[in-house]
């Protein structure tokens, strides 16, 4: 009885654990996202990370079409995690980044800028909303002037950025390195 209770106990501890660390609300705003097969992977990597919703801005490929078809790229390589974790489709980021600020939320634009506190010194709000920009221009200046804070990934090579799927997994894994 008494390893019963110790192994029921320590069950609960390691369930408590796993809801403190894992219990962030964390949104994703995709600008302007040219590759479908890069939405396909964040949605992916997102679904693992515990991200609570997408929202797709501008010209940023979606999950479905206008007419409910199903986008063979995207759910190719989310292996179906476009199909678990709800998405909405916005025009206006300045907006949504206005009412999501209402709420609460902490954005957060992950891009390379003066202002930019490097990752390993930056600590992951409760309720936050990542902004991922497209792989060429990156984030937009209005969303970087609306933005909460500025988070840059060090670059240590020749080239300027990462693509921005795996932007994606390094910013929303983050927290659990920390």
């Amino acid at each position: 009885m008494q390893t019963l209770v110790y192994k029921l106990a320590t069950k609960v501890f390691i369930l408590y654990d796993y809801l403190l660390v894992y219990s962030n609300v964390k949104y994703l705003i995709l600008e302007n996202i040219r590759s479908a097969y890069n939405v396909g992977a964040i949605f992916r990597t997102a679904d693992g990370a515990g991200v609570t919703k997408i929202f797709l801005i501008g010209y940023t490929p979606a999950p479905t079409d206008r007419f409910g078809r199903v986008q063979a790229e995207i759910k190719k390589t989310s292996l179906g995690a476009s199909e678990e974790i709800p998405w909405q489709q916005q025009e206006n980021i300045e907006m949504l980044i206005l009412s999501l600020k209402k709420e609460g939320y902490t954005v957060v634009a992950v891009e390379q800028a003066d202002n930019a506190i490097i990752l390993r010194e930056f600590t992951v709000p409760k309720k936050v909303v990542y902004i991922l920009g497209n792989e060429i221009d990156g984030v937009s200046r209005g969303a970087q002037n609306l933005a909460d804070m500025v988070v840059e990934i060090p670059m240590l090579g020749s080239k300027e950025s990462l693509n921005v799927s795996v932007a994606a997994g390094i910013i929303l894994y983050h927290e659990h390195t920390t």
